[in-house]
């Protein structure tokens, strides 16, 4: 299975030059550094990768360079999904003719606010369109809505859903992984959790923090795998704090802040995401010691 080895998905920011034009040539850097240090899978446009201001021809563009220059190196996941269930088929339907995408990840509707019938009705909907398998995405601090684990376990019995970002906890995800099938991938969806998850037999972690110490949290899933949880609870005291600052404005702009500083050219943001002044970059380093 394409999965079986991506315990470590980054959320990749999309590069932009200093005209705010996504940059293909700082995106081919990009993606050999995510890889060169911990990454084991790419998920391209979405929030962290700031899709919402995204075009959808540069949408498109975003995900076939991607392809074009990870090789094969790594499953690649798409975000395609929206508040509308008859989009979301339409543009997944259409990434689906991209070769070399191996998923694609449809969030829970946002502003509609629907219930947990019309989650299903949603997700069943957008499976039974879609060539490529879903990963369904559970962030209610951006949704409004919280899928609920017995919805996602009905779910996780459709033959294309295989799997979720989710990001309400380790007690939720605790329930995620017992009450859904073996090979059901659960990510969570928050780096603070990225250990607590995999202790409680979730695949892994999303990430956004991957981008400057995938090789960090790499070593703390062997060690987990080695059974040595005490090194691995070392690690993880270590990354909360900078994890914390990574988050401590308005994603993607830290991250992308900590990135420049380190070389690894990735431009600004774009409204309505504001980069970070620089006294503030300058106590994210300091945060972060790097």
């Amino acid at each position: 299975m394409k999965f079986d080895n991506a315990e470590i998905i980054t959320a990749m920011v999309t590069p932009f030059d200093e005209g705010g034009q996504v940059s293909y040539e700082r995106l081919e850097k990009l993606i050999n550094h995510l890889l060169n240090s911990g990454t084991k899978g790419i998920l391209v446009s979405g929030t962290t990768g700031e899709a919402p201001t995204l075009t959808r021809a540069e949408k498109i563009e975003l995900i076939k360079k991607t392809v074009e220059f990870v090789k094969g190196r790594v499953p690649i996941i798409a975000g395609t999904g929206s508040n509308s269930t008859a989009q979301t088929i339409d543009f997944t339907n259409e990434v689906a003719k991209i070769k070399g995408v191996d998923a694609v990840l449809v969030v829970v509707p946002y502003y509609n606010k629907p219930d947990q019938r019309g989650m299903i009705a949603h997700f069943t909907a957008v499976a039974k369109a879609s060539p490529l398998p879903i990963i369904i995405y559970n962030i209610p601090g951006r949704t409004g809505v919280t899928m609920e684990v017995p919805t996602i376990a009905t779910l996780a019995k459709n033959e294309n859903i295989i799997g979720i970002k989710d990001c309400t906890g380790n007690v939720n995800l605790s329930r995620i992984v017992a009450e859904t099938p073996d090979d059901f991938l659960t990510y969570t969806g928050e780096d603070a959790d990225a250990l607590a998850a995999k202790t409680v037999g979730a695949k892994g972690v999303i990430s956004v923090a991957a981008h400057i110490f995938g090789n960090k949290i790499e070593e703390m899933y062997t060690l987990v795998e080695q059974g040595k949880y005490k090194a691995a609870g070392s690690i993880m005291r270590e990354l909360t704090p900078k994890i914390a600052a990574v988050f401590s404005a308005p994603s993607p702009s830290p991250v992308k802040a900590v990135l420049n500083y380190e070389g690894i050219e990735v431009g600004g943001c774009r409204l309505p995401i504001l980069e970070l002044p620089e006294d503030r970059v300058k106590q994210l380093v300091k945060t972060l010691n790097i």
